[in-house]
């Protein structure tokens, strides 16, 4: 594939919406991501708590790269040759970790190196969880899986689970965002015709490829 090519895939492909998004996103967390978001504690009697902003800021930047998913040529690309995978592949690669190396330079300049590495790992597990959502509930709703977990993190904040709140070199987070990131490539790899194709091996019989 020639350069021009290429940018007209990530054209097609929202590329540069997505990269402007989440280095909009990294800017905001630079700025303002010590704001402390107040929320009522369970069982405090009215009490509230408070979240810094930057701890959230992740999920959205992993909700809208799913966006590269997206798009006039989705189904096609779905129903794609195994070329046409690879290519889809290596360029939802490098769209992570172009966003990936704008929020980490961003937050490592405003608040720390141990700071941007944290944003990234969030960013990596709420990536895998909005690609496991897509495959679910469809490619305009990466944000519900993602969602529901910072529940658990935004009510129950600074437990041995958060990932938010865990050091740069917490062992269990990382082992969370190489299983996210496990199911949410294998979700987002599970287009029709490999579901098709390996369930008619499983039955013993063969499917046709895409395309036949």
């Amino acid at each position: 594939m020639t350069g021009s090519e290429f940018v007209l895939y990530a054209r097609v492909h929202r590329g540069v919406a997505v990269l402007a998004t989440t280095a909009a996103i990294a800017i905001l967390s630079a700025f303002f991501g010590g704001t402390h978001i107040a929320l009522p504690s369970i069982g405090s009697g009215g009490v509230t708590t408070g979240v810094p902003f930057r701890h959230e800021l992740p999920l959205l930047s992993a909700v809208f790269l799913t966006a590269a998913l997206d798009g006039a040529m989705s189904a096609h690309d779905e129903m794609g040759a195994s070329a046409a995978h690879r290519f889809r592949l290596g360029y939802c690669i490098g769209l992570t970790l172009t966003a990936c190396a704008l929020s980490f330079i961003t937050e490592a300049l405003a608040v720390s190196a141990e700071a941007g590495v944290v944003f990234i790992r969030s960013l990596l597990i709420w990536f895998g969880l909005a690609l496991l959502s897509v495959r679910l509930f469809g490619r305009q709703l990466g944000w519900i899986v993602p969602l529901a977990s910072a529940f658990f993190l935004i009510w129950y904040p600074q437990n041995w689970w958060d990932w938010t709140s865990n050091s740069a070199t917490d062992r269990f987070s990382w082992a969370v965002a190489v299983l996210a990131l496990s199911l949410g490539v294998a979700a987002a790899a599970a287009t029709p015709w490999r579901r098709k194709t390996f369930l008619g091996g499983a039955d013993g019989r063969s499917a046709p490829g895409p395309g036949a």
